[in-house]
C-alpha cells in the first residue's frame, strides 16, 4: 500500500499526559544520541535487535528494559496491532531540526513509521512534500517517507514523540482503512489490564531476495520515474536482470551453491545500467533511479548471504556502494 497524501492521521487518540509521566520516569541515562548524528536529536531505545542497546535495523527484535517500564506505551502498541520493528522515543531539542531528507532504503520501503506526540508545542512543525502540519499531543500519524520531509522545533522546550516502526499486520490495517474512510476518532485510555503480548520481527531482510519481491520493488521505483529517452531501455535491462535472477532462483533458491551465479548477475546489471546512462534518470522526488534501485534491491539482493559469509558491510557503506 502507498499513501496518496503526505500524511494520514489514524482515528486513535492516546493519553499524552499518561505517556509523558512514563517518559519523565525514565532515567536520564536512557537517552542516547540519535544514530544519524543530527545535532539536537536523541532517542530512547524501546525495541531493538535482541533488546540490546543497539540501533541495528536487522535481527530478531525484542523490547528493551525501557519499554518494559512503560505499560501505557506497551498498551498503545497492542492497540495499534502491528508486528514491531525498531522503535524509540525521539527527542528534538528546542530550536532543533531533522534536516530535509527522503527515506529511500530497503528498511523504509518495507516499514511504516508511526508518530505519536508525547511532549510538544505549537511551534513544532512537520513538513512532508507540499504540506506542513503540527501533530498534537496523543494523536497518531503516518506519513509518506518517500517524499522529502523535515521537522523543526521552533518552541522553547524539547519535543518528544513515540516513534514506532512496523511492517503492519493485524489491526494496523483496520486503523488505516478507518482513517481513509473518515472514521471518528476513538480515545484509548490507560488500562489496568495485563500488558498485551506484542509481536516482534524475527525476519527483516532476505538471505537471497526472491524474484517476486524484486518485481514489486522494481514496479514501485518505475512508477515514480520521470520521463526520459533512456528510461525504457534501462527498465528493459532491469526486467531482464530479474528474469535471469528468477531462473537461478528456481534452480538454487537460497542454497549457497547458487550464490556465485547471483553475484555474477549483480555485477553484470550494475555494469550495464551505468553504461546505459541510468545515472541520468530521476524519480519524481528528485532522487536518482539507479541510487534507489541500489538501496532497495541490489544492495539487499544478497544481504543475508553476505552476513552468513561474514562479508556484510556496514549499512552506510552498502547504501553508498553505487553512489560513491
Amino acid at each position: 500500500m502507498q499513501l496518496t497524501t503526505p500524511f494520514l492521521k489514524l482515528p486513535l487518540q492516546f493519553d499524552a499526559a499518561a505517556l509523558e509521566r512514563e517518559v519523565r520516569a525514565l532515567p536520564s541515562s536512557a537517552w542516547v544520541p540519535h544514530p544519524t548524528g543530527f545535532e539536537g536529536n536523541e532517542a530512547v531505545r524501546l525495541v531493538t535487535a535482541g533488546g540490546r542497546p543497539t540501533d541495528d535495523l536487522e535481527g530478531e527484535m525484542a523490547p528493551t528494559e525501557h519499554l518494559k517500564a512503560m505499560p501505557y506505551a506497551t498498551q498503545i502498541m497492542g492497540e495499534i496491532g502491528g508486528v514491531w520493528g525498531r522503535s524509540r522515543l525521539m527527542g528534538l531539542r528546542a530550536g532543533g531540526e531533522v534536516p530535509q531528507h527522503v527515506d529511500s532504503h530497503y528498511y523504509w520501503r518495507t516499514h511504516w513509521r508511526i508518530h505519536i506526540p508525547v511532549i510538544t508545542n505549537p511551534a513544532v512543525e512537520f513538513s512532508c512534500g507540499p504540506e506542513t502540519i503540527h501533530m498534537r499531543p496523543g494523536e497518531c500519524w503516518l506519513f509518506d517517507s518517500f517524499r522529502w520531509h523535515r521537522v523543526v522545533n521552533g518552541g522553547p522546550d524539547q519535543r518528544v514523540h513515540l516513534v514506532l516502526d512496523t511492517v503492519g499486520g493485524g489491526a494496523f490495517w483496520d486503523h488505516v482503512e478507518a482513517a481513509q474512510r473518515g472514521a471518528p476518532v476513538r480515545a484509548v485510555a490507560p488500562s489496568d489490564q495485563a500488558a498485551p503480548d506484542l509481536r516482534f520481527e524475527r525476519i527483516n531482510s532476505p538471505v537471497i531476495m526472491s524474484p517476486w519481491e524484486m518485481r514489486v520493488h522494481v514496479a514501485f521505483i518505475a512508477s515514480y520515474a520521470e520521463p526520459h529517452p533512456l528510461l525504457d531501455p534501462v527498465l528493459r535491462r532491469i526486467d531482464r536482470f530479474v528474469d535471469d535472477w528468477a531462473a537461478v532462483w528456481t534452480q538454487f533458491g537460497t542454497d549457497e551453491a547458487g550464490w556465485a551465479n547471483y553475484e555474477q548477475l549483480l555485477s553484470g546489471v550494475k555494469r550495464d545500467l551505468i553504461a546505459a546512462g541510468a545515472p541520468a534518470l530521476k524519480l519524481r522526488n528528485h532522487l536518482q533511479l539507479l541510487q534507489v534501485l541500489d538501496h532497495i534491491v541490489l544492495v539487499m539482493a544478497m544481504d543475508g548471504a553476505l552476513a552468513q559469509k561474514g562479508l556484510k558491510q556496514s549499512g552506510q557503506l552498502r547504501a553508498e556502494r553505487l553512489a560513491s
